[in-house]
Formats: C-alpha cells, sequence, structure tokens
C-alpha cells in the first residue's frame, strides 16, 4: 500500500528503521556483532546502568508491582508519584510539578492545555517536532520566528492579536546543541505579558551549576513559569515533567488530556528517577566528566580542521549536508568502530543533515580519542 512512498525515501536517502542495539558495560554497545563506541546517546550522565537506579527501580517494584493500573485520575496513582513531583519541583526551584509518560506527551498535553482558539503562540523555527505537534494540536495562531532571534519574536508579538499569548522553545535545542536566548524571551515575556514555556528535555541534568538546567544556567530562577523536562536524559529513566506554580499543575491535572487519558507511569520507574535525582545533587563528578569529554573532542576536531556548529551543550553537530553524506559518514563510522548515527530530514531542515555526536560522563579520555582518530581518518578519505 505504502510502497511508493517508501521507495521515494530510499531515493532521496531518508528511509528509516530500527536497529538493535545491545547495551553494554561503559560507553560501547555491541550492533550487528560488532563493539562500538556510542557516541549518540543522551544518556549524559550515564546513569541508565548506574547501580543506584537499579535499586530504586527494584525497592519501588517489591513494593508496589509493575504496572500501575490506571490513569492518575483513577486509580493510578501511588506514593512514589506524588515524591517524585515534590522532588522534582524542588529540584526545579517550583511549587509543583506533574509527571507525564514522555517529553512528547508533555508537550502534546501542556500546550493545548494551556493555549487555544484566539491565542497566539510564538515558537522558535527549530523547536522539537514535539512541540510543533502541540502547537498544531492548541489551534491557536502559531507564529513561527527565526532561531534564537528574540527581535523576530518581538515584532511578531507586536502583531498578535487579542487573546493570550505563549512563547515556547526548547532550552537545549536538540540537534544543534545551541542554547534559545532565555534572558532576552524573559524580558519579551514581561514586557507584553506573555506565558514563556521552556522545554528544557536536554539541559536538566547537565546545564547550571547544579544541574537544574538552562533556568539555573542564565540565573532565571522563579522567572519561566512553565518548566517542561524529562527523566529520560541526563536522568537515566524515563518520563517527562512539568514544573512551575501550583495553580498551573492543578489546572493541567484537569485539561492535559495525555495526562488525564493515559495509565501512570510504573512505580519502579519512578523509583529510579528519585535515585537519579539524589545522585545529582549529591555528586557533581558525572556533570563534570560531561564538559571534560566535551572539551576534549571539540578540541580534537578543531586540530582536524572539522567544523561543527555552534554548540553549548554535550550535544555537538557535524553538518555534511546531503542525506546521503551523512549516511555515508556514518557507515564509515560504524566501521571505523563508533557508532553515530546520521540525522537528516525531517528530523533537520533540508540540506542539513549531520552526524549527531554526544558525549557522555561514561566516555574516557581513551574513547575521546579513539572517536577523534576516526574522523581523522575520515577526513583523509574525503568523508568531511
Amino acid at each position: 500500500m505504502f510502497e511508493h512512498e517508501l521507495n521515494e525515501l530510499e531515493k532521496k536517502s531518508q528511509l528509516r528503521w530500527t536497529r538493535i542495539v545491545e547495551m553494554c558495560a561503559g560507553p560501547r554497545v555491541v550492533v550487528d556483532g560488532k563493539s562500538l563506541l556510542l557516541m549518540c546517546s543522551n544518556d549524559y550522565l550515564g546513569l541508565a546502568g548506574h547501580d543506584a537506579l537499579k535499586k530504586g527501580a527494584q525497592a519501588a517494584l517489591d513494593r508496589y508491582n509493575f504496572g500501575a493500573g490506571a490513569s492518575r485520575l483513577i486509580s493510578g496513582t501511588s506514593p512514589l508519584h506524588e515524591e517524585l513531583e515534590t522532588r522534582t519541583a524542588r529540584f526545579k526551584g517550583t511549587q509543583a510539578a506533574l509527571l507525564f509518560n514522555s517529553g512528547y506527551a508533555a508537550n502534546t498535553g501542556i500546550i493545548p492545555a494551556l493555549a487555544g482558539s484566539g491565542d497566539t503562540i510564538l515558537s522558535d523555527s527549530l523547536n522539537h517536532a514535539s512541540i510543533i505537534d502541540g502547537c498544531r494540536l492548541s489551534r491557536a495562531r502559531t507564529l513561527v520566528y527565526r532561531h534564537r532571534d528574540a527581535n523576530h519574536a518581538e515584532s511578531l508579538l507586536k502583531s498578535a492579536a487579542a487573546g493570550r499569548r505563549f512563547i515556547i522553545t526548547d532550552g537545549v535545542f536538540s540537534m544543534d546543541g545551541d542554547l534559545a536566548p532565555l534572558p532576552d524571551l524573559v524580558v519579551l515575556a514581561e514586557r507584553y505579558d506573555a506565558v514563556l514555556i521552556v522545554d528544557d528535555a536536554h539541559g536538566t541534568g547537565v546545564m547550571g551549576s547544579r544541574g537544574r538546567g538552562s533556568t539555573e544556567h542564565f540565573h532565571l530562577e522563579g522567572r519561566i513559569p512553565v518548566q517542561m523536562g524529562t527523566f529520560s536524559k541526563a536522568f537515566g529513566s524515563f518520563g517527562a515533567f512539568v514544573a512551575g506554580d501550583d495553580d498551573i499543575i492543578h489546572y493541567l491535572i484537569n485539561k492535559a488530556r495525555s495526562f488525564i487519558f493515559s495509565t501512570a507511569l510504573p512505580p519502579a520507574v519512578c523509583g529510579a528517577s528519585l535515585a537519579a535525582i539524589d545522585i545529582v545533587e549529591q555528586d557533581d563528578k558525572p556533570k563534570n566528566r560531561v564538559w571534560e569529554a566535551r572539551a576534549q573532542l571539540l578540541d580534537g576536531l578543531e586540530r582536524l580542521g572539522i567544523a561543527f556548529g555552534n554548540t553549548d551543550s554535550p550535544i555537538i553537530p557535524l553538518v555534511v549536508g546531503s542525506s546521503a553524506n551523512a549516511n555515508n559518514l556514518a557507515s564509515r563510522l560504524f566501521e571505523l568502530g563508533v557508532f553515530a548515527l546520521a540525522i537528516r530530514p525531517p528530523t533537520v531542515p533540508e540540506g542539513t543533515a549531520r552526524i549527531r555526536l554526544t558525549v557522555t560522563a561514561l566516555h574516557s579520555r581513551n574513547d575521546i580519542d579513539t572517536v577523534v582518530a576516526a574522523f581523522a581518518v575520515c577526513k583523509q578519505e574525503g568523508y568531511l
């Protein structure tokens, strides 16, 4: 039925498929029987395999069983859900928090609950797909401003019709690794009485002096009313949250459809997430190691003369242009022992296909040297 469409994707080097990745100890994985350095994971702090998360999940499993059995508003709320929400709010410096089953579910629940017909949303042109879909579901008038361009956002705000106004942005942009101009957006939101919503999925755990995220990085605590984040990246667990004032969270409990109509997260997942918060709050070493590995990798790429994007995070994009070029580079890296997949349209704009490298706390100095050596070969052979 869809053979023609699949063939067209293949012609454009944009056909996708899943690959079995066997997780092993440390930063290595096994794919198709080959041991590879993993350079495309969002497990920034290396907590996904941490013993504390396993113990937290097991303790919750022993006490509460696995499945929650129902949505949160029926019989699915366990003490661990409320404990994790309380801990999350404290971690993010807000009055309250609410759990969602994924970052995608959070954005497609939060945005349509807060914004609706007659309202106006200002959205960054490189926002995550979940934000884009949340805006569509809201039926609000959505105006897209140029990437990280607060002046353009302001010009669009001036044209906003009557109704509520929202500015929505990623904190750390997942495919480029750069940061939203949050100080400027906060000023705009306060000047034009708009609600600023920040998706900090890739900032939570790694940005800020204590890993509280982009808000802490820019010293904007108390000035961003709606903060979304996930437990599935730096925290090494699963699920997502929104943090904000009590009235916003209570409103979302009553209006966010992806919360209301979804079975609750398994308590064991909450147990793992609580253990992850403990680690982030008590131990700076994983976060510090991420930034050390990032500096080493950037230095190595610079010495090779390999260009990378304007990144401010552990995400390092190497834009190579066409989807075919990105696929070829990824395949060669695979042969050289590095697992870093090609990112192609529609995930990124046409002509900007790339290899998206990420570093984690588990990458040793030798690991980074190995990756740099692989890129040296790729550059010599004309892949870059």
